[in-house]
């Protein structure tokens, strides 16, 4: 897969479809609707908080029944809105089946994720 960073989730292109897109967005529900308009292989999302009802992350499960891999790190390991800071220290705080099928953990830097794949 290719690396691609994108602060926002909304600027996913044809270009990322089946990619490793590494974003700042939040992974709600409306992030996840962006995101598969063009379905990476796998998104990385920032947990903005978890929040409430889990509205930070509830877009995973949507993501994973669609088929995507996806996690979120940390809102204390990376800053929301920025993709290179999700890169360089975020911390996965939370992710879906299909990330678990990609050998991904809770804990597990992006870093790491992305030197494997």
């Amino acid at each position: 897969m290719r690396l691609y960073l994108i602060d926002s989730v909304s600027a996913v292109t044809a270009q990322t479809h089946g990619q490793l897109v590494v974003t700042g967005s939040h992974g709600g529900v409306s992030a996840a609707h962006l995101a598969l308009a063009h379905p990476p292989g796998l998104v990385v999302f920032n947990d903005a908080g978890i929040g409430l009802d889990a509205a930070g992350i509830a877009g995973l499960e949507l993501l994973n029944d669609a088929g995507v891999a996806a996690c979120a790190v940390s809102h204390l390991s990376a800053r929301i809105g920025d993709a290179k800071s999700t890169l360089a220290t975020g911390q996965i705080s939370a992710l879906n089946e299909r990330a678990k099928q990609l050998g991904l953990n809770v804990t597990e830097s992006v870093a790491a994720v992305v030197a494997r794949l």
